[in-house]
């Protein structure tokens, strides 16, 4: 329901409802959650890389090789930080937005490098990283 002010003429206007503003917030806090349960996938990823299980096969060659258990840690310490950040943005904090979006910029970077061991995941995880970096960065606080 819109509301109505006085304009100086004496005709009604119609505020701005906040549509804009709501659809930030959702944003906000829908990438906040895909950055906690992203995070925390991440790190189940880089256990089972860091095991040396069957989990993960190599499709074909590609230029950027690492050690298998290299990819393991490497997984799991951003995994954490992006579960602490995407914690942060659901309470709130105000440095989670530029951690998010840097976190997300890594992770991006991170699954294009790991394509050759789950290419499907990967693309996955970027698409979502990108939502996440877009959300992030066109957020606007509110004005007091």
């Amino acid at each position: 329901m819109a509301q109505h002010a006085a304009h100086p003429t004496g005709t009604p206007q119609t505020a701005p409802t906040g549509r804009r503003e709501g659809w930030a917030t959702g944003g906000v806090m829908f990438a906040g959650v895909l950055m906690l349960c992203g995070g925390l996938l991440a790190v189940l990823q880089g256990i089972a890389a860091i095991a040396e299980d069957d989990v993960y096969a190599r499709v074909g060659t590609y230029v950027y090789e690492l050690d298998l258990t290299g990819w393991g840690w490497i997984h799991l310490v951003v995994g954490v930080l992006v579960a602490v950040t995407g914690w942060g943005l659901l309470m709130g904090a105000a440095w989670a937005r530029i951690a998010g979006i840097t976190l997300a910029a890594l992770s991006l970077i991170l699954q294009f490098l790991f394509l050759p061991y789950q290419p499907v995941w990967s693309v996955v995880m970027m698409a979502i990283d990108v939502f996440v970096i877009w959300a992030l960065a066109s957020y606007r606080e509110p004005a007091r």
